[in-house]
Formats: structure tokens, C-alpha cells, sequence
């Protein structure tokens, strides 16, 4: 299995995804790891998709 563009890194209170190809930080930072966003970015990278997981941890944060 190649290298993953992007990675969930633990960060004080939570989780942070990482972009390896650009090297810096993607997205929000998340309470829970979000494997399955995680997925999606890394394998069909379904815009639609992506934007209802990104909402969807939104929510868990509140």
C-alpha cells in the first residue's frame, strides 16, 4: 500500500488532519477520530460526501 495523503494526528484535545503532500494541517479540529472522512479523502474523494462528514463532526463538537 502507497503512502496515504492524508492522516488523523492526535493533538491536545482531539484530532487534527494532517496533509502530507502540502505539509500542514487540513480541515477542523476534531473531538473524535474521523476514519470514515479519513477514507473518503483518501480514496474517492467524493465532494458531496466529504462536505456531509465535515458537517456531521461539526455536530459531534458541539
Amino acid at each position: 500500500m502507497g503512502r496515504r495523503r492524508y492522516v488523523a494526528r492526535g493533538v491536545p484535545g482531539g484530532y487534527r488532519i494532517r496533509d502530507n503532500r502540502v505539509n500542514r494541517w487540513w480541515g477542523d479540529h476534531y473531538e473524535h477520530c474521523p476514519d470514515d472522512l479519513l477514507a473518503q479523502l483518501n480514496g474517492a474523494a467524493d465532494p458531496a460526501r466529504i462536505t456531509e462528514l465535515m458537517r456531521r463532526y461539526r455536530r459531534l463538537k458541539r
